[in-house]
């Protein structure tokens, strides 16, 4: 699975809108609204790398509002929930 971190500039006005239309699409997985430079941060996962052109250019930046996208592709993905899976390899509960 493929995980792009997308940040996303709005119309300020419009946040939680563009918020609800971006997480309705089928490949975001969360979305966050933020401060700073960026105003959105989704989650899309997507099973092959191509599938990266239909979802972030091919949709979320097409919702109305969407003014500017930057996305950041993760080569590896860590989390509480996996270190705690890798660690009880072989321990009974």
């Amino acid at each position: 699975m493929i995980t792009a971190i997308v940040l996303i500039k709005t119309s300020v006005n419009r946040i939680p809108e563009i918020a609800e239309a971006i997480a309705a699409l089928d490949s975001v997985s969360e979305v966050f609204s933020v401060t700073g430079t960026y105003d959105l941060i989704a989650m899309v996962r997507v099973p092959r790398h191509d599938d990266l052109a239909d979802v972030i250019p091919g949709r979320i930046s097409k919702i109305q509002g969407v003014e500017a996208t930057d996305t950041h592709v993760a080569f590896r993905t860590y989390s509480q929930h996996d270190l705690e899976a890798a660690f009880a390899i072989g321990l009974d509960a």
